[in-house]
């Protein structure tokens, strides 16, 4: 384990600072996900001020200069910055409850959020048609297998690829995650067409229940690179252009909420922690949620009703 020196001075300086927030995060055990993500961002940050300057030469008007540093020196869009900012804002936040620079707020700026891409109703009818078990690679058939998973729970990639083959209970309909965003394990339900697929595919794959359920070719866990890339290739193949995973939880959610779904069900099911993250759900598909408006909507109804009449 890496020593960590403080300088002759009882002011660290900001690398010092940083490295004990590292070292706070690890003692917190956050995931090394997170972990290299505040680490990584730490880079333009290191760019725009000294590394060795003392902590105490940080104060609010340096966190405005650093939004438009960069503005100026990267091609950072407005989403972006505010994910630097978050990692710089824990950092400093830390800091402050240190006593090392006095306490004020750092808030994100006001960025545009984008509408969420999804796949089409005609995207999904091509990529889960099923191929022909017989004549296709199992490369192929696992591929479809995989996208229906996603697309039949909205779990992140990282999530079904952690999955053991024991996770997957087809008497009580349900599906255990061991490891989510917030590391907090949690039970799912199975669809019945989903089960029908794994069932097949368990058939075909064999394997035993603390084997994982989408693993790489030697048996082992698959890394997240490995399937994105085939999926990318399966997607392109059929002719579609949209080939990111997280996409089918994005296509998830949508069809959720357009089906009357409610935001406290699809909460737990996405494991959000916040109903706060799954309500932007609901603001970030535009034109989707104008499907149907008037045939749900109170006014339209009574107002047919009342011409009906008359």
């Amino acid at each position: 384990m890496k020593k960590i020196t403080m300088s002759k001075k009882s002011t660290p300086t900001i690398q010092e600072a940083f490295e004990l927030f590292i070292r706070k995060c690890k003692i917190k055990n956050l995931t090394e996900l997170s972990i290299s993500s505040y680490e990584k961002k730490m880079v333009h940050f290191y760019e725009f001020i000294d590394k060795n300057s003392p902590i105490t030469a940080i104060t609010k008007d340096t966190i405005d200069d650093y939004i438009l540093f960069l503005r100026e020196n990267t091609e950072a869009n407005d989403i972006t910055i505010n994910s630097y900012l978050r990692s710089v804002r824990a950092f400093l936040y830390y800091c402050m409850e240190c006593n090392y620079i006095p306490t004020f707020k750092i808030s994100l700026i006001k960025a545009e959020k984008k509408i969420k891409e999804t796949y089409t109703d005609d995207e999904l009818q091509r990529l889960l048609t099923k191929p022909d078990v017989n004549s296709c690679t199992f490369s192929t058939y696992k591929t479809w297998v995989f996208e229906n998973y996603l697309l039949g729970t909205g779990n992140r990639i990282s999530t079904a690829l952690d999955l053991h083959i024991g996770d997957i209970n087809f008497q009580s309909g349900t599906i255990t995650l061991r490891k989510t965003k917030n590391r907090k394990q949690q039970i799912i339900p199975l669809s019945h067409t989903l089960a029908d697929i794994l069932q097949e595919y368990l058939q075909i794959r064999g394997g035993e229940d603390e084997d994982y359920l989408f693993c790489n070719e030697y048996g082992e866990q698959a890394s997240c690179r490995t399937y994105q890339q085939l999926v990318r290739r399966y997607n392109i193949k059929r002719n579609v252009n949209t080939t990111s995973c997280h996409c089918f939880r994005h296509t998830f959610a949508k069809n959720w909420i357009l089906q009357g779904g409610d935001m406290f069900r699809l909460q737990k099911i996405l494991g959000h922690s916040d109903l706060t993250v799954t309500k932007e759900y609901v603001n970030m598909f535009g034109q989707d949620l104008q499907m149907d408006f008037e045939k749900f909507n109170p006014l339209d109804n009574i107002v047919t009703k009342k011409q009906i009449r008359m």
